[in-house]
């Protein structure tokens, strides 16, 4: 006869439901340390995004409920481009302000750091105080004593009557009004500052020392060491202070007492904005003003991204 061997014992079930069920447990707790995170995304930057995307397509009015807004379609924004001079003022006015303000105070912030990229007693209290304006930031009360500074019977213009001349009555004159703005915006150069000393302590000292045997001078050493190292860095001060520039208001709506005066000398794009949604109540328009905005700012940064490939390098691609 023959012998049955016995069967093989059973292996017990598997759920294969509870990998994923496991995932889910471990993940959990780092969902609920998100949640603080992700409530404010939505109820703070992702619906009102939504909600005036919705109200740029509608005549919405602040004082009547959201319920009676109509839909107007493309009007507000056939009425920016074509009916609007108010609105290619403030454009006008911004890319101005950008194109001047921007590249002087990034050259302010790097000649300022090579001076302070260097051994000497105090300089530590220096680069805190070069930082201090940046640290107080667009707020009204900079802007305020700002004002005051370049008023007529100000300060700056005391100081010039010691030297026998007469100074002008800078904010209220549109001639001048801008340009005090600009002078502000340069003055608080201490954020790239401080990123272009982190990015010069980069720079190896032995490239310098090398230039020098060879008979470069400070300018080849500079046009050929140092701006060429600290591409990357002056690239990311470049966007960061594109974006702000296009972004000022602050002290445009402290100079004129939020009227983007005189004579709409510095009625800066989102000043210009402010007024028509919450001057006058035209939030419909406003919103549509504020995705052209964004769509804008998107389009420059893409564009500065595009360009930066030919003269942005990096020593690790180079090495590779």
């Amino acid at each position: 006869m023959a012998v049955m061997s016995p069967a093989p014992p059973r292996e017990p079930a598997v759920d294969r439901r509870a990998p994923g069920r496991t995932r889910r447990r471990e993940n959990l707790p780092g969902y609920l340390f998100l949640s603080p995170w992700l409530i404010g995304l939505m109820a703070i930057t992702a619906i009102p995004m939504l909600l005036s995307l919705y109200l740029s397509f509608t005549d919405y009015d602040v004082l009547v409920p959201l319920s009676e807004a109509n839909w107007v379609g493309w009007d507000n924004y056939e009425r920016m481009f074509t009916a609007d001079d108010s609105f290619w003022h403030s454009v006008r006015v911004t890319v101005t302000f950008a194109l001047v303000a921007v590249p002087l105070k990034l050259a302010a912030a790097l000649g300022v750091a090579m001076l302070l990229n260097r051994a000497f007693r105090g300089v530590g209290l220096f680069r805190g105080l070069f930082y201090l304006p940046s640290l107080l930031g667009g707020s009204v009360a900079v802007a305020i004593v700002w004002v005051s500074m370049f008023n007529r019977d100000g300060s700056f213009n005391s100081f010039l009557a010691l030297f026998g001349i007469e100074g002008a009555p800078w904010v209220s004159d549109p001639k001048w009004a801008l340009q005090t703005l600009m002078l502000l915006a340069i003055w608080q150069f201490g954020a790239p500052m401080i990123i272009f000393l982190a990015g010069l302590k980069q720079v190896p000292v032995e490239l310098y020392e090398a230039a020098s045997v060879d008979g470069a001078g400070a300018w080849r050493q500079f046009a050929h060491i140092t701006l060429p190292m600290l591409s990357p860095v002056i690239f990311f001060n470049l966007v960061l202070e594109t974006i702000h520039g296009f972004q000022g208001f602050t002290s445009a709506f402290v100079l004129s007492n939020g009227t983007g005066g005189p004579v709409d000398s510095t009625l800066m794009y989102t000043l210009n904005l402010y007024i028509n949604g919450f001057v006058e109540l035209h939030m419909g328009y406003a919103s549509a003003m504020a995705w052209v905005f964004l769509l804008v700012i998107g389009i420059v940064t893409a564009v500065i991204f595009r360009t930066g490939r030919f003269w942005v390098h990096y020593s690790d691609s180079e090495g590779s």
